[in-house]
């Protein structure tokens, strides 16, 4: 093996990175990926596992044995021509101070060792007290960044443009806004296919006009569909109004929404979709899936078939559907025939409840697909579900990045966030960003003040 260049860093990585993202072994070009020897040891015991986490423990497991095929990885293995190698710590190392009877310690020694000896060490890792640790020792630490956004500046989906009357007035007559238009050409960024644009009148704040532009028409169009129900509900805001427009417009093919609790998120998609499916027969099911994440167990604890222990998971998906099952002309008497109605969908294949888990493998065609708690997902676990989806389907990803219960994601690296941002540039790709709660007076009390 070519001897390293002096100037080569030492990326050393922790467990979490690897499960987090299997192909991160590959994501440092020419310089020393380090693998401590107590990461492999941490890898075969997630290997078993049936959910993502196992799938991409086996994935390294399988990366890492096809590199020892090209050479020794005590010494260090280069790959696909690169100058730089990935290698295997083997050494055990003492720092003073930590805890050696802990992995993740032992994992950061690795690190501590290679520092020691003059190396110009980044320790990286998922893990929020490793990186403390690490950082405590004087070791360069950071955060995996390949597959990171920036959260506070996320491409919300709507611009909001202060005018004149005159621009308003010419989006209606014309029923469109051309791109050249000034108030569109002196826009930076430029529009974004799908991208919502809403024109205030800065004389008349009550005159509003909202168009969305469409790329290939190089326009921005008016809404022609704004307090229209739909499945019984009628939109409550203008991001309601945005939402809906893109759910139900056949032509865009993955329809993201992010929004804190209470936005209507769940419910306008399960809505969109019952329309599509079941009043326009435009597609044969709808599909609702959830990861298993919020106690941070797989589905298998829970006792009973598997039906009975999808319902602990699902409830929130049947309270939605119970809903818009209703009549809401009609109080409790009505509970029971809601609930055959919903049975029967289920039963007949109308509408199918699914854990993520049994996601993977699947091709997914002329199905209307809702991704609920998509913020619990890695960017590699969204690529995974989205490339299941087969001609004809619709999938459609809902989240709030305010809410993650995956130790290792937050609002900049969890996949929906960065579904987001890499495809806002596509014309089959929406998006919307609801602001504002509409559960009730004290959901949105609650979300603001607390």
């Amino acid at each position: 093996m070519a001897a390293a260049k002096s100037t080569a860093k030492y990326f050393v990585l922790d467990t979490s990175v690897l499960l987090h993202n299997p192909n991160s072994l590959f994501s440092f070009d020419d310089n020393q990926v380090v693998i401590p020897f107590d990461v492999l040891e941490e890898l075969d015991k997630f290997k078993k596992d049936s959910n993502d986490v196992g799938r991409n423990a086996r994935m390294v497991i399988r990366h890492l044995d096809q590199l020892r095929e090209k050479g020794h990885l005590a010494d260090g293995v280069q790959w696909n021509g690169h100058n730089g190698c990935i290698r295997v710590d083997m050494e055990a190392t003492h720092v003073p101070g930590l805890n050696e009877s802990v992995p993740d310690n032992r994992i950061i020694a690795s690190a501590w060792r290679l520092k020691q000896a003059g190396k110009h060490v980044i320790f990286i890792s998922k893990d929020i007290n490793a990186r403390i640790k690490s950082d405590a020792l004087g070791i360069d630490t950071q955060d995996f960044e390949s597959q990171k956004v920036d959260y506070e500046t996320l491409y919300s989906g709507c611009r909001e443009i202060v005018t004149d009357g005159a621009a308003i007035d010419r989006l209606y007559a014309a029923k469109r806004l051309d791109s050249t238009d000034p108030v569109l050409a002196a826009l930076d960024p430029p529009l974004f296919p799908n991208e919502y644009v809403l024109l205030k009148n800065n004389a008349d704040q009550s005159q509003t006009g909202l168009g969305r532009y469409v790329a290939s028409l190089h326009a921005a169009l008016p809404l022609t569909r704004t307090k229209k129900a739909c499945f019984g509900i009628l939109p409550r805001n203008l991001q309601q109004i945005m939402a809906l427009d893109l759910l139900l417009d056949d032509d865009i093919q993955m329809v993201t929404l992010m929004g804190t609790a209470g936005t209507g998120k769940t419910l306008l998609a399960l809505a969109a979709g019952m329309t599509k499916c079941f009043n326009e027969q435009r597609y044969e099911r709808l599909l609702v899936a959830r990861p298993i994440m919020p106690l941070g167990r797989d589905i298998g604890f829970l006792p009973g078939s598997k039906d009975e222990k999808m319902a602990a998971w699902m409830q929130p998906i049947f309270d939605n559907l119970e809903f818009l099952l209703a009549d809401r002309r009609v109080h409790s008497a009505e509970s029971a025939n809601t609930e055959a109605k919903l049975k029967a969908l289920i039963e007949g294949g109308k509408v199918v409840l699914e854990a993520l888990t049994y996601i993977r493998g699947r091709s997914i065609p002329h199905q209307f697909m809702i991704v609920d708690e998509a913020q619990n997902l890695t960017p590699h676990e969204i690529k995974t579900i989205a490339s299941r989806v087969g001609e004809g389907t619709k999938i459609v990803l809902t989240g709030d990045a305010e809410q993650i219960d995956n130790p290792y994601l937050d609002a900049n690296s969890n996949g929906l966030s960065f579904t987001i941002e890499k495809l806002k540039a596509s014309e089959i790709v929406g998006h919307v960003t609801l602001e504002r709660p509409e559960r009730s007076g004290l959901a949105s009390l609650v979300v603001k003040e607390l």
